[in-house]
């Protein structure tokens, strides 16, 4: 089945330094077929980025977007503004959106819906911090997270999202999940979307990621698992020679 793999560069890599990668991984991908890859770089180099992979198989992504189309809303993006620069997916709810900018569960819902509309195929960040782990709290917070997010959206847009299971507590640690646990997660992810989505005759069209310290030695075994159709990688996506060795592994 073929894989997604996006990658999501953070606040990583200047602008010439995201422009650099760009263009090496378009070389080194193209002649990549059967997979999807998406790179999300900062909102800076959206377009430059964007330039250079026009006519390439690599889809360009934003980290974030916000929910209105227009208005005197000081240092948000809107999904139209994003689609002008060549974005086809907008990464939404991550963990560092989360914690660090205070994003609520409320907010998340108002971005996937408002990607969903402009078109935009949304790649939802669910996931549990380590104490809520501790407490056993973990898919009782996914869920919610999950359904809180996808509430009230059309059951014809069940198929227009990712959902990437990003635990908190091992993102940057360099310590990722057995790939047997993404498994389950990715069952209890998939579960509560149907249950959302009870009119939807497809389970499978629910697409659910791994992300979490995923790197060369371990993206394969999470990508055998069977209800995990793809990854989101963070640090391992910075450097060209590592990022084309992981998908080039997939081939």
């Amino acid at each position: 089945m073929p894989k997604t793999i996006i990658a999501n560069w953070k606040m990583s890599l200047s602008l010439k330094e995201s422009v650099d990668l760009a263009k090496k991984l378009s070389r080194d991908l193209r002649s990549i077929t059967g997979h999807a890859v998406v790179l999300c770089p900062s909102f800076p180099a959206l377009l430059p980025v964007g330039q250079v992979l026009a006519g390439s198989k690599i889809a360009l992504g934003a980290q974030d977007m916000f929910w209105e189309t227009h208005g005197a809303y000081t240092g948000e993006v809107a999904a139209g503004m994003l689609q002008e620069v060549g974005c086809t997916h907008v990464i939404i709810g991550h963990s560092e959106r989360r914690n660090i900018a205070g994003e609520t569960d409320a907010m998340v819902r108002k971005k996937v819906a408002a990607a969903i509309a402009a078109g935009l195929t949304p790649i939802l960040c669910v996931g549990e911090k380590f104490q809520e782990r501790q407490e056993g709290l973990k898919d009782h917070v996914i869920a919610e997270q999950v359904r809180s997010a996808l509430e009230g959206i059309a059951i014809s847009s069940a198929a227009k999202l990712y959902i990437a299971y990003e635990p908190v507590w091992v993102i940057g640690s360099g310590q990722a999940v057995e790939p047997e646990e993404a498994q389950y997660t990715a069952e209890v992810i998939r579960q509560v979307a149907v249950d959302l989505f009870t009119e939807y005759n497809s389970a499978s069209a629910i697409r659910v990621l791994y992300g979490g310290s995923v790197d060369a030695a371990n993206i394969t075994s999470f990508l055998r698992q069977p209800d995990v159709h793809g990854v989101l990688v963070g640090g391992a996506s910075l450097k060209a020679e590592t990022f084309s060795s992981m998908i080039q592994a997939l081939v």
